[in-house]
């Protein structure tokens, strides 16, 4: 594997020089020669070390390539307008043609200016979320999805149940009254919920301590910034958003930084609200949705 070819993949999925040196062993200085073409002959021990982060995504790579491109063909997949470090303060005009609303049952009217009585009187095959009194569509989700999200669901629970934690884990349909008021109830993936008092069995009032979501097409503008700045002005603490075409995970921990860090499917994540004591293993993950990926 060549450096030119080590350097797309670096590109495509925005790891920094910090990140490779972790994963690798060589030093972030030397990382950074190696790339921006400082060194021409690096050392053999070097290329080694650094063809151990890039050959696995390379192999993934290749192998969902034909999948990622009949699906832009198709008109389903719609790039983020997100810089690799992203201002979460920046508002991005929302793509044209990407859907946030419209379903058979509701006219265009009957999104805007709503509130937490107005989704409760919904009636019950109506999937939305209400983010600042405007209904967003909520799509059903693939297997995929599914698949993540129960392994993610399962993963965190485990670990709280390991440590008698008192943290509990929820999936969605779980209604979240995100900010305390009668504009906004979202419907989070997976989210880790460490102040019992905020069950109040017909829904969650208030920030979970850790959301993840999981990108399809229909919500990759909405999950990216919309809810990415919903979620941190609410004081969630930690924000994942799992991109299964991508085979990359952004991770935000917020009480440290407002700037992401991104991993692949071949890392161990850990969890920051819990230290790093807990790591999401998402090789595992990989495993079980790799034929969705291919076929």
């Amino acid at each position: 594997m060549t450096i030119n070819e080590m350097l797309e993949i670096k590109k495509e999925y925005g790891f920094s020089y910090e990140y490779i040196s972790e994963k690798s062993g060589v030093p972030a200085s030397t990382v950074q020669k190696v790339f921006c073409g400082t060194t021409t002959s690096p050392r053999r021990t070097t290329i080694e070390a650094l063809r151990e982060v890039f050959e696995p995504l390379k192999s993934m790579k290749s192998a969902v390539t034909t999948t990622k491109k009949r699906e832009l063909n198709d008109g389903g997949y719609m790039d983020d307008c997100m810089a690799d470090d992203l201002n979460i303060n920046y508002v991005c005009e929302e793509p044209k043609g990407f859907i946030t609303n419209g379903t058979g049952a509701l006219q265009p009217d009957d999104y805007k200016n709503k509130t937490i009585d107005d989704y409760y009187a919904l009636p019950p095959d109506i999937r939305v979320e209400l983010i600042d009194g405007v209904f967003y569509d909520m799509a059903s989700p693939a297997t995929t999805h599914q698949k993540i999200r129960l392994f993610l669901a399962m993963t965190l629970q485990a670990f709280i149940d390991a440590n008698n934690g008192s943290c509990q884990t929820y999936a969605a349909p779980t209604d979240v009254q995100l900010d305390c008021d009668e504009k906004t109830m979202v419907q989070p993936d997976v989210f880790v919920l460490c102040d019992e008092n905020k069950d109040e069995e017909k829904c969650i009032f208030g920030a979970p301590d850790l959301v993840i979501e999981i990108l399809s097409p229909s919500t990759r503008y909405h999950d990216t910034m919309r809810k990415l700045y919903k979620y941190r002005n609410a004081g969630v603490r930690e924000y994942w958003i799992v991109m299964p075409r991508e085979l990359k995970i952004r991770v935000y921990f917020f009480e440290k930084s407002d700037t992401p860090i991104e991993y692949s499917f071949m890392d161990k994540i850990p969890v920051g609200i819990w230290e790093g004591r807990c790591k999401v293993d998402f090789s595992r993950i990989y495993e079980k949705i790799k034929k969705n990926l291919y076929d």
